[in-house]
């Protein structure tokens, strides 16, 4: 049986973008890097179901900020629509050295992954995944993990040209997720907006180091860098754990006035300037 296991390591910052800047940045970036080839014009969905411990182990270790963490994932790539036993997607490990972002995952149809992570059953494996599908089995077994939330976004995706190779930077907007229903098939889903929706999260991803234009775009366009986990959001955002201090709340980021929100709001002060 051919491998299907993939692996990297990357070093990741993330900023909040307001979205009616989202497309402006897009292009800025589009005149340096490539559009993804798998990213067609406006985007792509995300779905992602996280295993955690009945204490939220997972969720503590991101708040309390420990140099080794790990989270165990099922990602979908695409619309929901459809979505059937034989569908890809990948059983993911994310885990945090010091600074550096390393994942390893493996694509398997989606009855597979269900039978390994909620059956707690080895599934069929090549001699190159044995020691991943086991050390996820482990996990599973080990620490009790269940399905904790599942997190959903609509993705744009740009990689690094020439000096730049390795470079990756992603746009997610309408970032929802719910913490029920954790099967990708369900028909009524009863998803809710985890991150405000009048902002995007850009996330950069580089190998070594960011290079100083990407850093100058943020600079110039005021944008936030920000330790934001969309898993933390959602498990903040449906009241299973304390609101921290990485959670995005509106009232910290209130969506831009309209036209005539502004014109009421201006209309005592000019009338006391007169």
């Amino acid at each position: 049986m051919a491998s299907r296991l993939h692996a990297f390591n990357r070093f990741e910052l993330k900023y909040l973008v307001p979205v009616e800047q989202a497309a402006e940045i897009r292009d800025e970036l589009a005149e340096r890097m490539e559009r993804d080839p798998h990213s067609p014009v406006g985007g792509y969905g995300v779905w992602s179901l996280y295993y955690d411990t009945p204490q939220l182990r997972f969720y503590w270790e991101k708040i309390e900020g420990l140099k080794f963490r790990r989270k165990l994932r099922i990602r979908h790539y695409g619309d929901l629509d459809g979505v059937t036993d034989a569908s890809p997607v990948c059983v993911e490990i994310k885990q945090r050295v010091n600074r550096v972002t390393q994942k390893r995952r493996i694509t398997l149809p989606y009855g597979v992954a269900r039978q390994l992570c909620d059956g707690r059953e080895l599934v069929p494996h090549s001699a190159k995944e044995r020691a991943f599908v086991e050390e996820v089995l482990e996990l599973i077994v080990r620490l009790n993990l269940r399905p904790a939330a599942i997190t959903g976004y609509q993705r744009e995706a740009l990689v690094g040209r020439e000096a730049d190779t390795g470079l990756r930077v992603t746009l997610d907007r309408r970032v929802r997720g719910r913490d029920r229903d954790f099967h990708f098939g369900t028909g009524t889903p009863e998803n809710r907006f985890t991150v405000p929706p009048h902002l995007a999260v850009m996330e950069i991803k580089v190998n070594e180091r960011t290079p100083y234009w990407i850093t100058d775009l943020a600079a110039r366009r005021n944008l936030n860098l920000v330790r934001v986990s969309k898993y933390v959001q959602s498990i903040e955002a449906f009241g299973l754990a304390p609101r921290s201090v990485f959670h995005i709340d509106e009232a910290d980021y209130p969506p831009p006035l309209s036209h005539g929100q502004q014109s009421a709001q201006d209309a005592p002060m000019k009338a006391g300037a007169q």
